[in-house]
């Protein structure tokens, strides 16, 4: 989209106003991405109360519009985030409230589908890959424009973790974690480059613990909840990263949860892969050339996801 083709006001809905929901909202508000910010929650009295709380810091921020509204408000929203969703606890997986968080998903999106939204929902409810297999379904809207927030904030987490193994900087790193956003997910060490070099290259002989490395960036989130009861910035970053790149119509690519037509063999999966992102959404899945035991683990991790969905079909 040209500069002179974007609209002049833009709003984006959130359903779900807790600390995931929030955040995003706060970090979109800080961003200045969108001129309208409606949050949206089964409690009004906790949707009005974070609205205030965010207006107050907008004072003196970017001038955005932000308040507690209806369903009604999400049919002139450009972009829908949905965070609405069972919470795990303690060490409880993802794919462990997937069912009751099924549900949630589902009467989100049908008060959704009976207000005419039509454009870009980013599912962040867990498990996020699954619930944004059951958002598309149940929105009936193009796969492209359904995206999962699936392992994007994993990569990141790899990419960081691998920074500070190599005592470098973590923008240096390009590195995909793929697959499930839960316990089946791949770390694809084939994919890391440093300023373009193999990791293998860079490394030069230099052995790392990339078992220790993967562990890390998989019990990441867990270390998180079991100190805090919660996640939620680097989620909301990754929320915001997916927005923006819609919004901007930028064309990046980033490893997010889409459904597949074919790549590794796999088909009617949302799963995680590098995917092109624009203002229609994912534009084109990415095939990476992995390893044969990454190209393993990865197809073991798409049959852990059809498992979680044939238990909540």
């Amino acid at each position: 989209m040209s500069k002179s083709s974007r609209p002049t006001s833009s709003r984006v809905a959130i359903i779900g106003s807790g600390n995931v929901g929030a955040t995003a909202a706060y970090a979109l508000m800080l961003r200045g991405l969108f001129t309208e910010i409606v949050l949206i929650d089964a409690s009004k009295e906790r949707a009005m109360a974070e609205a205030a709380d965010i207006g107050d810091a907008n004072a003196i921020a970017r001038p955005t519009r932000i308040w507690a509204g209806e369903y009604a408000d999400v049919a002139k929203a450009d972009i829908l985030v949905l965070t609405a969703g069972a919470a795990t606890h303690g060490d409880e997986t993802r794919t462990s409230i997937a069912g009751k968080s099924a549900e949630i998903v589902r009467a989100c999106i049908d008060e959704v589908k009976a207000v005419g939204f039509d454009g870009v929902i980013v599912v962040a409810s867990n498990p996020a890959d699954a619930m944004a297999q059951v958002a598309q379904q149940a929105s009936g809207l193009p796969p492209e424009r359904v995206i999962g927030t699936g392992t994007l904030l994993d990569s990141n987490r790899f990419r960081q973790r691998i920074a500070e193994e190599l005592g470098i900087a973590p923008a240096t790193v390009e590195a995909l974690l793929l697959g499930e956003h839960g316990d089946s997910e791949v770390a694809a060490f084939s994919t890391v480059r440093i300023g373009g070099v193999a990791l293998d290259a860079f490394l030069d002989g230099r052995m790392i613990d990339r078992a220790a490395i993967a562990r890390d960036v998989m019990r990441a989130g867990y270390t998180i909840n079991h100190g805090k009861g919660f996640t939620s910035y680097g989620v909301a970053t990754a929320i915001v990263r997916i927005c923006e790149a819609v919004h901007r119509d930028e064309r990046v690519v980033l490893p997010i949860s889409a459904r597949l037509t074919g790549a590794f063999g796999l088909n009617d999966l949302y799963l995680s892969l590098p995917c092109l992102i624009g203002a229609q959404g994912v534009l084109r899945v990415l095939e990476p050339d992995l390893r044969p035991d990454e190209r393993l683990a990865l197809l073991a991790s798409a049959e852990v996801l059809r498992s979680t969905l044939d238990s909540i079909a």
